[in-house]
């Protein structure tokens, strides 16, 4: 028994000590209002990555594997990893956080954020799928969440990649997300622009002095470009974010591309033909592997392709090393150089590469040496060109009778070249950094005074470039500039200025189809007659060959200092509000706040509207639509309403063209057909029969899976699909005639009513109108409004209602506020009545609630409409 109870005493002891050895390897992230997050995480490997959730939910926290630093390089695998991350919110105050896996290199990422053991959120995202939608427009992956004070939840992430498991996990503050994003961009926008000025430069060169050693240069900095914006994902973010396989391919396209012109720059620069022949040797057959490679990368896997070019890499850099040495040696100066940059960028490589192939931890080092050393090499470089210039220059001068000449024409080369990075090539006006340079200087002259940027954009050059070709395009287009330099003279209201050439600048060329020009409105006075008509003469027809072309310009303005107090915001609101200019031939749009689509606090409304829809806090209320021939209700319009946690109720004027812009709306439209057919049920339940109208815009009608939607809610909530009623405005049939027509041929197919809504607010086709497939007619509010006081309003009404019934449709009155409006709009033979008047738009228990006392006798209703 002693030995028993002493074998009992040291089993419950060894798993006590394997409890608290789990839970040690169990650590929670806890987070305060403002001390550092500690990101540590847990991972497991799943060798044939085929565990579910469930799966890995059951493992034994011995089985989990702790990253106290955040970081971790697991090379390249084909396992899948797991990693979980239990958070806590230690503030007092509801936290906004964001889980960051920083390489935007992952093939396929799964954020589940569990609550206890309950999946409330799930992501799914990476490089092998399309880029949107994602929480944040960012490369890295990333997933959005907030945790209320004293709230805890936990992160599992799944990631599996072909290429290098690189696994930088950070737990943001939302804010401090942005922050950092926001300094990181400065930095990439910085770098980024560096090698985009330099290749310029070296592209100008090329042209001034038909040197190839400047376009090898140049195409080179190019693929060091092209590879940094793939591996980093802006390239995929901003250029095809519907193409991953094509993302994939240009990264691996990338690497050999860099890789030829820097073995052809180094050939050239070293001259290696005339001192190193074996080294030009070499050099070749790596070019040619090289061109091999990059042939054949479209038929390579990805993982093959990165294995392949992290090797190579190492080979190719290796031997550019001691090209460099080797040339020096040779009495080459140039030799110098080539060491000093190419030392630097072999040991990025290097770093690069060992942190590709798991070698080398994930350090800001490793991450950013490549980056580092092809910044440095690119400057160096630069200086030894330059320095290579300048001595081919000295050489030909001294050895040259007419060094004078030749001094002369450099100089006239240099004056090309900055008069080509400040002027348009096409028209010659000066360009955008002109703009807003003058602009800027003349604000910090007087900024006291009022000024107002105009801009205007010629809408049809695309169409003409394709119909009439690039160089009678280009032709219209200096004959456009020309007109509106003449017209800009006859204005002494607009700002002048004088370049150190002499040329006087009153319009500017802000890009390849739009204008820019300052006016002083104190000059101006109230006096904007001669604008408005210079406008007028701009958008008349210009005649080129003979043809009488309609530029169709737009024109916006932003006024200072309401608007912005420097150029490049006055420039933006400039071109927001030519957006909001009426559809006229010369008019005007300027700039509102309250109409700005762009704005970033409106912007965040997708997706607090996208979480909005996934956590249920989304509404619909429902209005009533009433038969004026029997008094009967025969159904209800489902109508979204949204209350935001911080804003409150948002009207739907504010979030619904936001939507369908962005694409929310196709998932808001999912969610109101099945959360509407389901309330539909309910209140047939109280009065069979009854109907339901759900409306869709444009964007809708012309999506693949709406009426796959529809079709599986009416299955799903046993519903006739004459129950249902799809409204859309006139205006959305008429976007795309034929293919919305096919839309809602499949739509009424399907036994689904259709009403054209809004009728006579917009500019209708009669003809087209009887090609739908629509059985009611919904005259617009404003139509209705002033029966009662304008005889014309009266007529409109009656005319409208005649049409309706000519063509087949039932004819709904809504927007109706009075019983008088009721009564005679039942008189002109209207058949259904929706307005205020019933009751306004209610939630679903107020519906129930009213519709059971609408069926009470009909003797106990107000009878005032009757006849």
């Amino acid at each position: 028994m002693n030995l028993q109870h002493a074998c009992r005493t040291v089993l419950v002891t060894l798993l006590v000590l394997c409890s608290q050895a789990a839970y040690a390897n169990s650590p929670t992230v806890v987070i305060s209002a403002e001390q550092p997050i500690d990101s540590q995480f847990q991972y497991w490997e799943d060798p044939d990555a085929s565990a579910s959730l469930q799966d890995v939910l059951a493992l034994p926290d011995a089985r989990w594997s702790r990253q106290p630093d955040g970081k971790a390089t697991l090379g390249i695998t084909s396992s899948a990893y797991w990693l979980r991350i239990p958070v806590e919110n230690a503030a007092d105050t509801r936290l906004n956080l964001v889980a960051e896996l920083g390489y935007s290199q992952l093939d396929d990422v799964r954020f589940y954020l569990l609550d206890g053991r309950t999946v409330t959120r799930t992501l799914e995202t990476g490089d092998t799928r399309p880029f949107y939608p994602r929480d944040v427009n960012h490369p890295n992956n990333l997933l959005r969440f907030a945790l209320e004070p004293g709230g805890t939840a936990t992160l599992m992430i799944r990631v599996a990649t072909q290429g290098t498991m690189v696994l930088p996990l950070t737990i943001w503050r939302e804010h401090e997300f942005f922050e950092s994003v926001a300094d990181e961009q400065k930095l990439h926008f910085f770098y980024y622009g560096c090698l985009s000025v330099i290749i310029l430069i070296n592209l100008a060169v090329f042209l001034t002095l038909r040197e190839k050693l400047y376009l090898f240069y140049a195409l080179a900095i190019f693929g060091y470009l092209a590879f940094f914006a793939s591996i980093r994902g802006f390239s995929f973010q901003h250029l095809y974010p519907n193409a991953p396989d094509l993302h994939a391919h240009v990264l691996m396209l990338s690497m050999p591309f860099l890789a030829m012109f820097s073995i052809l720059f180094c050939m050239e620069f070293l001259k290696v033909r005339q001192h190193s022949p074996r080294l030009r040797k070499a050099l070749i057959a790596m070019l040619v592997f090289e061109i091999s490679y990059f042939v054949s990368v479209p038929f390579m896997s990805y993982n093959t392709g990165i294995q392949l070019a992290s090797v190579s890499a190492l080979v190719f850099f290796s031997l550019l090393l001691v090209a460099g040495p080797i040339a020096w040696a040779a009495g080459v100066r140039a030799g110098i150089f080539f060491t000093l940059a190419w030392t630097p960028l072999t040991i990025g490589v290097l770093a690069t590469s060992g942190r590709a192939l798991g070698l080398f931890p994930e350090t800001f080092f490793t991450e950013y040496a490549m980056q580092i050393g092809s910044g440095l090499e690119a400057f160096i470089l630069t200086l030894a060109l330059a320095d290579r210039l300048y001595r081919e220059r000295e050489q030909k001068i001294r050895a040259q009778a007419d060094s004078l000449r030749q001094e002369k024409a450099h100089s006239e080369a240099q004056d090309r070249l900055n008069d080509v990075m400040s002027h348009d090539p096409v028209t010659g006006l000066p360009n955008r950094n002109r703009f807003e340079w003058m602009i800027d200087e003349e604000l910090r002259a007087h900024p006291e005074r009022r000024y107002m940027v105009g801009v205007a954009r010629i809408t049809r050059l695309k169409d003409i470039n394709r119909t009439l070709g690039l160089e009678r395009s280009e032709r219209l287009l200096r004959s456009i500039a020309e007109h509106m330099s003449a017209l800009a003279k006859q204005l002494p209201m607009l700002h002048t200025s004088v370049d150190q050439q002499g040329r006087v600048e009153r319009v500017y060329q802000l890009s390849g189809d739009s204008f820019g020009l300052l006016v002083d409105v104190e000059r101006a006075g109230d006096n904007f007659l001669p604008l408005d008509q210079a406008l007028k003469q701009l958008a008349e027809p210009v005649l080129l060959d003979h043809l009488a072309i309609e530029p169709h310009p737009r024109f916006g303005a932003a006024s200072y200092p309401e608007h912005g107090r420097k150029a490049s915001e006055l420039i933006r609101n400039a071109h927001v509000g030519m957006e909001m200019a009426p559809h006229g031939p010369f008019e005007t749009g300027f700039y509102s706040r309250s109409n700005d689509i762009y704005d970033e606090r409106r912007l965040t409304l997708m997706s607090d509207l996208k979480e909005a829809l996934t956590n249920g806090t989304t509404e619909l209320h429902y209005q009533p639509k009433m038969d004026l021939r029997s008094g009967q209700i025969i159904g209800f319009e489902a109508l979204i309403r949204w209350q935001h946690p911080e804003r409150g109720w948002v009207p739907p004027i504010d979030f619904i063209p936001l939507a369908e812009k962005t694409g929310v709306i196709t998932q808001l439209t999912h969610w109101v057909i099945d959360q509407a057919l389901s309330d539909l049920r309910t209140l047939q339940k109280i009065q069979p029969g009854l109907g339901m109208a759900i409306n869709v815009s444009a964007r809708d009608l012309l999506s693949a899976g709406l009426e796959e939607q529809f079709a599986q809610s009416l299955a799903r909530h046993q519903l006739e699909a004459g129950h249902v009623t799809v409204e859309l405005t006139e205006t959305a049939a008429m976007d795309d005639p034929e293919k919305g027509l096919e839309a809602l041929g499949r739509l009424s197919a399907l036994g689904l009513r259709i009403s054209i809504d809004d009728f006579g607010a917009g500019y209708s086709s009669l003809s087209y109108l009887k090609q739908i497939p629509a059985s009611e007619l919904k005259l617009d509010r404003t139509l209705v409004h002033d029966i009662q006081a304008s005889d014309s309003a009266r007529v409109i009404v009656e005319t409208a209602i005649t049409m309706g019934h000519t063509l087949g449709y039932q004819v709904v009155a809504e927007g109706v506020e009075s019983g008088q409006d009721a009564a005679r709009l039942k008189a002109m033979g209207a058949d259904l009545l929706q307005g205020f008047c019933l009751c306004r738009p209610q939630s679903l228990t107020a519906t129930v609630d009213w519709l059971e006392k609408q069926r009470q006798p009909e003797e106990s209703r107000d009878a005032s409409w009757s006849d």
